[in-house]
């Protein structure tokens, strides 16, 4: 259930059966502190969406690997950032073109936190030019409260954490040095703050959290979790339609 991987005679049918929905995974390439690899973001996103598809049969999109890391600074090597509006100019022409192929139902799932607002912006323009067009916006730690939980054990403002650490223990053990786990540890320096402040402002290594306590076993729980609250989500999804029927350019 891969987009590049069907011809455009069998992308119809493949639409019919999934309820015209397609899987669109967005994530960046950003540092992921001294310990991890910096396609961390991208990783997760193939490789949830790609569980997602086979469960659901919803067509996955090819995942944009890049994203809105302004905020990592230029610290530290490793972050490609895209502009905000980049992104949602991106991933706009990107609905367009799955839309002109038939997709009714868009479910962005995006893995990195700070793609959230332009990919919102997105949202709003892909629904405002195709009336009848839904878009979902999953951000994947967001997916449910055990999710959710998961993500924030071991700080509010985390990054490279335990839970990113031990997703990529059970997904991509290549992506991670061990042996700079337990030196990674960062804590969370936002509490209290007003201002949102670059990850240079609050962090000596790139992390917040304590990827010392990841441990590839947390990495399967977690995964499966976020698996299995995904798929729930977009099954859903399948059979929603709009509480209301009226047209986005009809005037009373």
């Amino acid at each position: 259930m891969f987009w590049s991987e069907l011809t455009w005679a069998e992308l119809p049918d493949t639409l019919d059966a999934a309820g015209q929905a397609a899987l669109l995974p967005v994530g960046a390439t950003e540092q992921h502190g001294p310990h991890m690899g910096c396609g961390m973001d991208a990783v997760i996103a193939e490789h949830l969406c790609r569980a997602v598809a086979q469960r659901t049969g919803v067509p996955m999109l090819p995942t944009l690997p890049y994203g809105c890391s302004l905020g990592h600074s230029r610290r530290w090597p490793g972050t490609i950032p895209v502009q905000p509006i980049t992104l949602i100019e991106l991933v706009k022409q990107i609905g367009d073109g799955a839309y002109h192929s038939g997709v009714r139902r868009l479910f962005i799932v995006n893995t990195h936190v700070t793609n959230a607002a332009p990919l919102r912006c997105a949202l709003e323009m892909l629904r405002a030019e195709h009336d009848d067009l839904m878009v979902a916006l999953i951000n994947s730690p967001a997916i449910s409260e055990r999710v959710r939980r998961f993500h924030f054990a071991d700080a509010e403002d985390w990054h490279a954490n335990d839970a990113e650490t031990s997703l990529m223990l059970a997904l991509a053990p290549a992506m991670v040095r061990p042996g700079l786990q337990a030196q990674a540890d960062d804590p969370d320096r936002t509490e209290g703050q007003v201002f949102a402040h670059p990850v240079n402002r609050t962090s000596l290594n790139g992390v917040t959290g304590t990827p010392s306590l990841a441990t590839a076993d947390k990495g399967r729980e977690g995964f499966d979790w976020m698996v299995e609250d995904l798929s729930a989500l977009v099954r859903r999804g399948l059979t929603q339609t709009p509480p209301l029927a009226h047209s986005f350019f009809d005037r009373v």
